[in-house]
């Protein structure tokens, strides 16, 4: 389910921006997107996701387009092969 609610939050994201794992500020973990460049240690009035990174997904079309055009959905899932997991464990723990 998470990889699935992870995935949608960058497929769902119109234009250029992220899909974000994050710890919010009472510990629970959430899952969003942002637009462009923002992200969710800004301090931005209409940003709906607020928090510590842990895990972060680009999704401008400048990180897949040359090798899957315009093929989000198949960048994602090889971008799971990707994730370093030890790290985002790390950055669980951490704060």
């Amino acid at each position: 389910a998470f990889k699935e609610k992870f995935a949608a939050a960058g497929m769902t994201r119109f234009g250029s921006g992220w899909a974000w794992l994050i710890k919010d500020i009472n510990g629970d973990l959430q899952i969003g997107s942002t637009a462009n460049q923002d992200n969710p240690i800004m301090d931005l009035p209409d940003l709906t996701i607020k928090g510590t990174p842990l895990l972060a997904l680009d999704v401008w079309e400048h990180a897949y387009y040359l090798k899957y055009q315009n093929k989000r959905a198949d960048y994602i899932e090889g971008w799971w092969n990707l994730v370093n997991w030890d790290m985002v464990e790390k950055r669980w723990s951490n704060k």
